[in-house]
C-alpha cells in the first residue's frame, strides 16, 4: 500500500479509470459480438448491427480505451468476418 499522499490519490484516480474502461471493452465487444451472430443467423438488422459495434469501437479509440490503430484493425477485421458470413449465408 502507498504511503505518500500523491500517489493513494493516483490508485484511487487508476481505479476509478480501470472500472470505466472496463465498462467501454466490455460494451465494445457485446456489440461486435452482436454483429456476429446477425451475420452468422442472417437477420435483417445486420447493417443496424454492424453501424453500432463500429461506433462503439470508434468511441473506445475516441476515449483511449484502445489505440486507435487497434480500433482500425478490429474494425477492419469485423467487417472482412461479416462479409465472409453474409457471403456464406447467401450461397446457402
Amino acid at each position: 500500500m502507498a504511503n505518500i499522499k500523491s500517489q493513494i490519490k493516483r490508485n484511487r484516480q487508476n481505479e476509478r479509470r480501470r472500472e470505466r474502461n472496463k465498462a467501454v471493452r466490455s460494451e465494445m465487444r457485446t456489440r461486435t459480438k452482436s454483429a456476429v451472430r446477425a451475420a452468422e443467423e442472417g437477420a435483417g438488422d445486420l447493417a443496424e448491427r454492424l453501424r453500432e459495434a463500429v461506433r462503439r469501437i470508434d468511441k473506445a479509440a475516441a476515449k483511449g480505451v484502445i489505440h486507435p490503430n487497434q480500433a482500425a484493425r478490429r474494425k477492419s477485421r469485423l467487417a472482412r468476418h461479416i462479409a465472409r458470413l453474409a457471403e456464406e449465408n447467401s450461397a446457402d
